[in-house]
């Protein structure tokens, strides 16, 4: 019998320890055993592999990754639920490490090895992007994970996965594809949550490359978030607030001053970077 096999019903679990999910916490649980298993099998083989999840629950996805063979350090800010997942630490003694915080917050440093770690998360609404992107800023590069396996809405999804020309392409985007290579593997319907949100959810991986264009981190961000803040102009007019002349900006990185940031592909970001910060060229 699977140690899974012998472990209360999720239901009974939310009920005991009055487990509603609370939308200040972004909280919207998976109870579905099934889909729980489809997330964790899409993370690629676990078995002996170390993965990080944010914000837990009760516990849905963390029982499916250990039931895959993971060793998971569950990050998790609600008391409540680090109470329902005590009895998950009873089963998996070895295998499961729950530490109370605010993932924004925690300090991944002590728990790394000599193998890449891998994070898989239903991740809290609230909290999501600001999460991907400090990953996506992690230094050194490559990171301290192999890959991310990340639930977001639907929408912001499409905003990670989002190509050159997409009314979706922005700056998450060009971080995303600067940095990873990211798909969108499947979609999850609002009725396999608890309580149900008011959108459609999906699944994003995110492979990091080992060896992304070379600039500086900061320049990139500084040059989309002046391209993508006034998306609808020009990049010779919209660069303007980099505080510098746009015009030979351009000219250096080869981007065409009358295009417009959704038209402008990573590498022309990247180029831009390095035309604004030449110590990275």
């Amino acid at each position: 019998m699977k140690a899974t096999d012998a472990l209360p019903p999720l239901r009974e679990v939310i009920r005991r320890h009055e487990l509603s999910a609370r939308k200040s916490l972004g909280q919207n649980f998976l109870l579905d055993l099934n889909l729980t298993g489809r997330i964790a099998r899409a993370a690629g083989p676990l078995d002996g592999v170390t993965v990080l999840e944010v914000g837990p629950g009760p516990g849905g996805l963390t029982r499916a990754l250990l039931a895959e063979g993971a060793n998971v350090i569950a990050v998790e800010r609600d008391e409540r639920a680090i109470a329902a997942l005590a009895e998950l630490v009873e089963h998996y003694p070895e295998r499961l490490q729950v530490i109370g915080g605010d993932a924004l917050a925690f300090d991944i440093a002590p728990y790394l090895g000599e193998a890449p770690m891998r994070v898989v998360a239903n991740l809290p609404y609230n909290i999501a992007t600001a999460l991907l992107v400090s990953w996506l800023t992690s230094e050194p590069w490559p990171p301290w994970y192999d890959r991310l396996t990340l639930m977001f809405q639907r929408e912001v999804a499409e905003r990670i996965v989002a190509r050159p020309g997409s009314k979706t392409y922005g700056r998450l985007s060009v971080l995303a594809g600067w940095r990873t290579e990211a798909k969108l593997l499947f979609d999850i319907a609002p009725s396999a949550f608890v309580p149900p949100p008011k959108v459609t959810s999906s699944l994003v991986q995110l492979v990091p490359r080992a060896a992304p264009l070379r600039c500086d981190r900061r320049a990139l961000e500084r040059v989309t978030e002046a391209a993508f803040g006034q998306r609808r102009k020009m990049l010779r007019q919209s660069l303007r607030q980099l505080g510098v002349d746009a015009i030979p900006l351009l000219e250096t990185a080869g981007v065409d001053p009358t295009a417009r940031a959704e038209d402008i592909p990573v590498e022309g970001f990247v180029a831009l970077a390095r035309a604004l910060n030449p110590t990275f060229a």
